[in-house]
């Protein structure tokens, strides 16, 4: 099995953070779901920072289960020690924003799954693959959870493993104040002190705020506590200190915390300040079991705090590595960090979920197309959404549940499609421009917010523009701020974008329209996840677009052919020429798959099963046409080495 660098233990929930910023949590009307928990922000947080991170706890059998399960794969913890508990619902948090100092939250917990975790559910062949356990003080508040977590922790120094404790203090947790307090911080307790204090010694590292050590420590005198965990323990103490930064204790404890260890800090607005805490110690993990010294450790540590403060929620805050180096080396002219769009676009564009290396998509978003063919084969205009689920039973057929696939549907005839498609291995594409219009418009309407707003997170908003750089001005101008606001939305929604082109039809094209094109949107600030573009006729022009996204955005997830309704020995020819640019990911091809079969099945000389066995043959010669083109691209490539 593979080595872990990180195990962390303990809570797993649901947050729903209330989406309205400055009101009371009473107030709220909506909610945007994440997974959180210390531990789980924590294992997020350092797979982020490229830590080979897991999680050992509970989660319901239930959709939320599944959602926490899911989500922590999606990120790449290893979720082995995630157990699926049958009798118990998984944990649920409800908080919001009121304003800088007020963070309202209301923990579900009553007999959760989380705080069932016992010994049993700690594998010690599972445990002896780690390099660090990172336990957390709310699972010492009850005797199973303790127990569970002390055997980790021991298992762990039989090892020779690192060990860390994030005394994550939470009085409600405790039982020492009501539902209503959950957003305390502090209440001393002296049973609380002394179950810390029996555990102490049993870690190499251990953190907290001030609150955070006055309770292990037993005193509101910040230096008495800390000397007083350190007369416990041996560890490094790493004291929080907000808007300060923090301070690191290898020794004996001075006088003043300004006098221990500290990293560079950084001077931003404080609008979150939940998850603050996990963002930190995912830094300071980063850098510790990376063997950096305390300042390093610290820097990134604070930095990753930093982040998580000015943005909304808790671990989708969190930086990815390359985020934290660009931060590094550009800094943010923004006090809001979430205000730096272009810090944002390195945030949005290294922690999407998912992986696309290779694209194969069968485009049936078609409107007028597929209603016109109707009508002029005599039937009924409402068969087309028929239609369209035959196309979605080939797609699937070709694909056998295999990672690669996709499709582009509409919502407007291809709704139950769309529907159909949920839960299966498909990546999905809907369409939102109304077709064939120039200037662009858009079906969903004026308010693409609001339309979005209903949209699963993992449809990708797909737009077609007739669009060419030499446009007369104002046609331009036109077209581009209804993409920049389109764009805007999707990412407003947390949905990929992706911007098709078709100039060949707006004016005379080289091998520079492409380029230019794209330099343009990139210009005026539209970032696509994906690009959809025409085949192009020269070797040229393929490499003169792909520098042009290269250069402009590093991340982006790349580019499909499309179509054209062209004949299948056409498309051969331009797969060929795309192919040999390894930014061209696949295809995205719709008539050339289902015009001939359209016009049969509508005329009612082919059944629903002859329909998409046509289909798919068809979408699969094209998928070994793709195959074969980039096969012989790689083999040039690898033969020209």
């Amino acid at each position: 099995m593979d080595k872990l660098d990180v195990i962390t233990i303990g809570r797993s929930s649901v947050d729903l953070y209330g989406a309205q910023v400055g009101g009371r949590l009473e107030d709220m009307r909506s909610f945007n779901k994440y997974i959180g928990g210390s531990p789980t922000n924590i294992a997020v947080g350092t797979a982020r920072l490229g830590l080979k991170s897991a999680l050992i706890t509970r989660v319901g059998d239930e959709h939320m289960g599944r959602y926490i399960r899911e989500e922590l794969a999606s990120e790449g913890v290893d979720v082995s020690g995630v157990i699926t508990d049958r009798e118990r619902l998984s944990a649920l948090v409800v908080l919001g924003i009121r304003d800088r100092e007020q963070f309202p939250l209301i923990f579900y917990r009553e007999n959760c799954a989380d705080m069932a975790l016992c010994e049993d559910d700690i594998d010690p062949e599972f445990i002896a693959r780690a390099r660090c356990i990172t336990a957390t003080g709310t699972h010492l508040s009850h005797p199973a959870v303790e127990a569970a977590t002390l055997k980790a922790v021991h298992l762990a120094r039989a090892n020779g493993a690192k060990t860390a404790l994030d005394i994550d203090y939470r009085p409600s947790m405790w039982g020492l104040v009501g539902h209503d307090g959950g957003e305390s911080r502090f209440v001393a307790a002296s049973e609380v002190t002394k179950k810390l204090q029996s555990t102490l010694n049993l870690f190499d590292l251990i953190v907290g705020t001030e609150e955070e050590f006055h309770i292990a420590g037993g005193t509101t005198d910040t230096i008495a506590a800390i000397r007083a965990v350190r007369a416990l323990t041996k560890a490094t103490l790493v004291c929080k200190r907000g808007p300060m930064g923090a301070a690191a204790f290898t020794g004996e404890i001075p006088d003043s915390l300004d006098k221990g260890l500290s990293g560079p800090g950084f001077a931003i607005e404080v609008f979150n300040v939940l998850g603050a805490g996990d963002g930190f110690m995912s830094g300071l993990l980063k850098g510790w079991l990376s063997g950096e010294a305390w300042a390093v450790s610290l820097k990134f540590a604070n930095a990753c705090g930093a982040f998580a403060v000015s943005r909304h929620g808790c671990a989708p805050a969190y930086p990815s590595w390359d985020e934290l180096q660009y931060f590094f080396e550009n800094g943010s002219e923004q006090f809001a960090l979430r205000k730096d769009k272009k810090l944002e676009q390195v945030h949005w564009s290294t922690n999407r979920k998912g992986e696309w290396p290779q694209m194969r998509v069968f485009a049936f978003d078609h409107r007028k197309q597929l209603e016109d063919i109707a009508q002029e084969e005599g039937a009924d205009p409402a068969l087309v959404g028929r239609f369209k689920e035959l196309c979605l039973e080939a797609a699937l057929k070709v694909a056998d549940n295999r990672a690669g696939y996709g499709i582009l549907c509409d919502s407007r005839l291809g709704q139950e499609a769309l529907f159909q498609s949920t839960d299966t291995n498909l990546w999905i594409g809907r369409p939102v421009e109304l077709p064939g219009s120039r200037p662009l418009e858009l079906e969903i309407g004026p308010d693409f917010g609001t339309a979005l707003s209903e949209w699963p997170v993992n449809h990708v908003v797909k737009v077609l523009c007739f669009y060419h750089p030499d446009d007369e001005e104002g046609l331009r101008r036109e077209q581009e701020e209804t993409i920049v606001r389109l764009a805007d939305a999707a990412r407003a929604n947390n949905l990929e974008f992706l911007l098709e082109i078709i100039s060949s039809k707006a004016g005379p094209c080289d091998d520079d329209v492409s380029a230019r094109i794209v330099r343009r949107f990139y210009e005026i600030g539209v970032y696509p996840d994906w690009w959809k573009l025409e085949p192009m006729k020269s070797d040229k022009a393929w490499e003169n677009t792909c520098a042009a996204v290269s250069e402009n955005d590093p991340w982006c997830r790349g580019i499909l052919v499309l179509g054209l309704d062209a004949p299948q020995a056409h498309l051969r020819a331009s797969f060929q020429a795309a192919a040999k640019c390894a930014l061209v990911k696949g295809f995205a091809v719709g008539r050339t798959i289902f015009g001939e079969t359209a016009s049969a099945w509508f005329a009612g000389k082919l059944s629903d099963e002859g329909a998409v066995g046509q289909m798919a043959d068809r979408f699969t010669k094209l998928c070994q046409v793709w195959d074969e083109a980039r096969g012989r691209a790689k083999d040039k490539m690898e033969a020209a080495e």
